[in-house]
């Protein structure tokens, strides 16, 4: 899938094997949601046409704890699929891409070796999407614990230039919060790159998805609101169809 329309992603992320949704990326803030392949199974029974899977554990860790989990998706489900979450190098990134994974997802090891992503690229044009988690207006990596100093916008920039198929952007301050979006911060990427900028943070309402699409987003992950039933997968692609 390369976002010819806007996508709604519900997202898959996994804590000691089990789905769990966080409230600004904190461990101990966590809500459990069962088990991640009957999740995804779910999602796609629902019509979910791309699921956004994260390893958290890999994410705070750095090294992938819940790699079996992706795997069984990967073999029950036969849509779209991107994983992020302890990716530390080029050669984890690859096996996942040649596995069957769509886009791996490079956070930490994007900030800390940028040519990375040129890398994976070279194999793979369409296979690395960027994370760039903003707090406070600054990247943030380490599973959003310790701050880089870098702007998203010129972050975004410098990804784009390098070979990045597209930017996952979250806005920390407002995710799993429950308390809407903040369309400034996405405007602002979109409006700076040429390549797809996704959504994430802080989804409430199926007003907050529209407000994501008319900003320019390419699509939306979507977690907290969709697991309590906010509203339906289908009620909020229903809301973006073009």
């Amino acid at each position: 899938m390369t976002f010819e329309s806007f996508t709604v992603l519900p997202a898959v992320d996994m804590q000691d094997g089990q789905v769990v949704q966080l409230v600004q990326g904190e461990r101990g803030t966590e809500r459990t949601y069962g088990d991640p392949v009957d999740a995804a199974t779910d999602w796609v029974a629902a019509g979910a046409e791309a699921l956004h899977l994260v390893d958290l554990d890999g994410a705070f860790e750095g090294a992938r704890a819940n790699a079996s989990a992706v795997e069984d998706i990967l073999d029950a489900t036969d849509v779209s699929v991107q994983v992020g979450g302890g990716i530390r190098s080029a050669e984890d990134a690859t096996a996942l891409l040649d596995r069957g994974v769509d886009r791996v997802i490079l956070g930490t090891a994007a900030i800390e070796t940028p040519d990375i992503v040129g890398e994976i690229a070279a194999a793979y044009s369409d296979g690395v999407l960027v994370s760039l988690d903003a707090k406070d207006g600054e990247v943030v990596v380490e599973g959003w614990t310790e701050g880089t100093g870098m702007d998203p916008v010129a972050a975004a920039q410098r990804y784009a230039d390098l070979g990045a198929a597209g930017i996952l952007f979250t806005d920390v301050d407002v995710e799993g919060k429950q308390e809407g979006v903040r369309t400034d911060p996405v405007r602002d990427l979109v409006d700076s790159v040429d390549i797809p900028v996704i959504a994430s943070g802080g989804v409430a309402t199926v007003d907050d998805v529209r407000a994501l699409k008319a900003a320019g987003a390419a699509g939306a992950v979507v977690g907290t609101a969709l697991y309590e039933g906010n509203f339906t997968l289908a009620d909020a692609q229903a809301a973006v169809e073009d």
